[in-house]
């Protein structure tokens, strides 16, 4: 027992001092920006998409490159426009004349962190292109599937703002996505700071990688050791429950939405050095995690009611373990 109790506490002080080493590493581009960088990494750690909805200019493309160069992952961008074709995401089969054999080549899918910018400019048919790669982490082209590189995540971006000439992101689509972020403007202080350290050069392209991929996988599988009180875990199910039958609410959190939660908690107590869960792990989670799966009934909407604040609601409403 203590043997075991010893080998979970290597794991979590393993997770906490490289989760410290790549924040203060990204923290070098983006500034005023820790408690998103936690967050990111928390859902990388629990293996999960984020969606970043945010007005343009703030930051979203430099939060998933300095990601991707602090973990020494590949990366790729795709601009999601109308004109955008499933196939250009995942790739295509093509003839090549000089072997004479049908020959691969891949899409920018294929990749470690995957940023899909303005996804909701994109029609249904081709965000649908990336269901299979965020649920199941493998990519099916002809017939032919593909397991994609571990670890995978994809960032994407949408401007809340603009409507015309936008495909607003299906719920399926949505589902997928384990945490929506927000940047915000930054403080008057943190704009004066951008400006200073961006004066002399590009931070971003200075940046070294502080942690490898093979590392965030072995970290993925280890917070699943991270403990877990029962009546804590019964806490995540009453908020989720408590999404479905919420007189507002359409449609609630599905079951997907509770093992994320769940996983996400793990990930965090372990940044935080922490061999276990507590409250505030889920708390702080709650509403980036479920939010953005609520559909709110159009009586409600009427009322300027919004998902937010259903959340926010359910959270003061059901009593916290203790």
């Amino acid at each position: 027992m203590a043997q075991q109790e010893s080998s979970h506490s290597g794991v979590t002080t393993g997770v906490a001092e490289s989760a410290a080493k790549i924040k203060a590493n990204m923290e070098k581009v983006l500034v005023g920006k820790g408690g998103v960088i936690e967050l990111t990494l928390a859902a990388i750690l629990s293996g999960g998409h984020i969606l970043i909805e945010d007005v343009p200019g703030i930051g979203k493309t430099m939060l998933a490159r300095s990601l991707a160069s602090s973990l020494d992952c590949s990366f790729k961008r795709i601009q999601f426009t109308p004109d955008l074709m499933p196939s250009d995401i995942t790739g295509i089969h093509y003839y090549n004349q000089k072997t004479g054999e049908f020959e691969f080549r891949p899409g920018p899918i294929i990749a470690q962190v995957v940023l899909a910018d303005e996804i909701n400019r994109a029609t249904p048919r081709t965000q649908s292109a990336l269901l299979e790669a965020m649920g199941e982490r493998q990519l099916t082209v002809d017939g032919v599937t593909m397991i994609l590189p571990a670890p995978f995540m994809v960032l994407a971006t949408q401007n809340p703002i603009e409507l015309e000439g936008t495909f607003p992101l299906p719920e399926a689509q949505l589902d997928r996505f384990l945490l929506r972020l927000r940047l915000g403007y930054p403080m008057e202080e943190e704009e004066d700071a951008i400006l200073t350290r961006f004066h002399t050069g590009d931070p971003l392209a200075e940046l070294e990688p502080v942690a490898t991929g093979p590392e965030i996988a072995e970290f993925q599988e280890a917070i699943r050791e991270i403990h877990f009180e029962p009546v804590l875990r019964n806490y995540v199910v009453q908020l989720v429950q408590a999404t479905r039958c919420h007189p507002d609410v359409e449609l609630g959190a599905s079951p997907r939405a509770t093992m994320g939660l769940y996983r996400c908690s793990q990930a965090l107590a372990a940044i935080r050095g922490r061999e276990y869960v507590v409250p505030d792990d889920v708390k702080t989670l709650a509403p980036y995690a479920l939010s953005h799966r609520i559909i709110l009934k159009s009586q409600a909407r009427l009322r300027d009611r919004t998902s937010d604040s259903v959340v926010d609601e359910i959270l003061s409403q059901i009593a916290v373990p203790v």
